[in-house]
């Protein structure tokens, strides 16, 4: 069907890699503690989202001009590696409030940051586009006449199992977590190690290179 081989193997590879530890996990059990549940289900969206938009890169081969052309290729790595390290340094400066504060002042505001960021990291991120480019085409026939619609269809099923999974790494980070969110020394712990996160991926992104 359209070309796709092996779905059975691609799901499973794509279920064990969901389920390998991550900066992203780190991210979404980090954004649960301090929010709740809806912080993490931000932050799941969200880095589903910038997956997606890299998925739609691939299929009608943005992803392929990106990594063919050097210039292209820099210019999205150091915005990418500014905007992480920008980010990074927000969060290690930030001053923790209890998250009840926080949502006094506008909770609605903090959820739809922590998408964005989650969505921008790997939006920004041309490793995660080198990596679409190069796990999808693993299962789609080189003769198929339907490339662009089979490389849609695999990466959507990929981020359909990623956000499930997300979801109860979310779910039970925030069931886990409930007891400690009121507390400043812990949003403070997790804001700085957040933020050294997201400074250590710029320090990557900046380093990458085209293949």
């Amino acid at each position: 069907m359209l070309g796709i081989h092996e779905l059975w193997l691609f799901v499973l590879s794509g279920l064990l890699l969901n389920i390998t530890p991550g900066p992203d996990t780190a991210y979404i059990i980090g954004r649960t503690i301090q929010l709740g549940w809806r912080g993490g289900a931000a932050a799941a969206l969200g880095i589903s989202g910038g997956c997606l938009v890299h998925v739609l890169g691939a299929a009608i081969g943005l992803s392929a001009l990106l990594m063919a052309s050097s210039t292209a290729f820099l210019a999205v790595k150091l915005v990418g590696a500014a905007y992480l390290v920008l980010t990074g340094l927000q969060m290690l400066l930030s001053r923790a409030k209890p998250v009840t504060a926080a949502a006094e002042e506008g909770g609605e505001t903090t959820v739809a940051r922590v998408f964005w960021q989650g969505a921008l990291t790997n939006i920004l991120n041309p490793k995660v586009a080198l990596f679409f480019l190069a796990f999808l085409p693993q299962f789609v026939a080189a003769d198929s006449p339907h490339k662009t619609l089979a490389f849609l269809t695999l990466g959507l099923i990929f981020i359909a199992t990623g956000t499930l999974w997300c979801f109860g790494i979310a779910a039970f980070a925030a069931r886990a977590a409930s007891r400690i969110r009121q507390s400043t020394s812990v949003i403070t712990w997790i804001n700085r190690s957040l933020g050294g996160l997201f400074v250590y991926l710029g320090v990557r992104v900046a380093m990458l290179e085209a293949r």
